[in-house]
């Protein structure tokens, strides 16, 4: 497998003069986020090519290092196929086990699937210089225990949110206190004033039971009035969902 991971590390640092074919990944995932439930046996991602050629595929998970590669990884789960050829226009099913090492049981752990995807040799056009890309998709997969207080889709209604300095110490930021055992991610997380929004997008998430700060490179004032936090919350299946908070005077 690592011979599939340094071919595709070459093709992204060849020095060429010429680009050929498409910078456009082909495969596609079923999905922005994977919610693995403890109880379940496994649970499968669906993987689509809906390019024009046929390209390899290597899947592997990680714990949080976005340079871990499948040999150095550790993680207690197997993907079924680690790699596998993938023909334009087919789908491939891949299948994610537990393998039942311990996980913290009063709170969500996160781990990131990784998506490979090698194109084919490039043909010959009589160019002495080609350029090859392999694409690498990350996301993140939620391992939820079984039992956990509340809901998933309530989580963002407990937050606490709070203005604090920013680190520049010329503008100000947002801190949000996550009580729940669950994850909540943001796509974008701002603040509202009367009618006037500011928002920074890029968003983040905040773990469970832990603070996480976004800072509001706009905001260079104490906002009068009722100022409220204003995000942008991205449930389970990837939808939006805009919400509001009070923030204390």
């Amino acid at each position: 497998m690592s011979n599939v991971l340094r071919y595709a590390m070459s093709g992204l640092l060849l020095a060429t003069a010429m680009f050929v074919g498409s910078s456009q990944a082909s495969v596609v995932i079923g999905g922005t986020r994977v919610v693995y439930p403890a109880q379940e046996r496994e649970v499968t991602v669906r993987l689509t090519n809906q390019g024009k050629t046929p390209v390899l595929v290597q899947a592997w998970m990680d714990s949080g290092d976005d340079k871990s590669t499948p040999d150095t990884a550790k993680v207690p789960f197997t993907l079924t196929p680690p790699i596998h050829r993938l023909d334009a226009g087919k789908g491939q099913a891949l299948r994610m086990v537990y393998t039942k090492e311990p996980l913290p049981t009063d709170k969500e752990s996160l781990f990131w699937l990784n998506i490979l995807e090698v194109p084919p040799k490039a043909q010959s056009t009589g160019e002495k210089n080609l350029l090859q890309f392999a694409f690498r998709t990350r996301i993140k997969v939620f391992f939820r225990p079984g039992g956990l207080p509340g809901n998933a889709s309530e989580t963002s209604d407990k937050l606490v949110w709070k203005l604090v300095s920013g680190k520049d110490g010329k503008s100000y930021a947002l801190e949000v206190s996550n009580p729940t055992p669950y994850y909540v991610n943001f796509a974008s997380v701002g603040i509202k004033v009367g009618d006037r929004s500011i928002k920074e997008q890029g968003g983040g998430m905040v773990a469970p039971n832990e603070n996480a700060t976004f800072p509001i490179k706009e905001l260079t004032a104490l906002p009068g009035g009722n100022a409220r936090a204003q995000f942008t919350v991205i449930n389970d299946y990837g939808a939006l969902g805009e919400k509001e908070a009070p923030l204390p005077p």
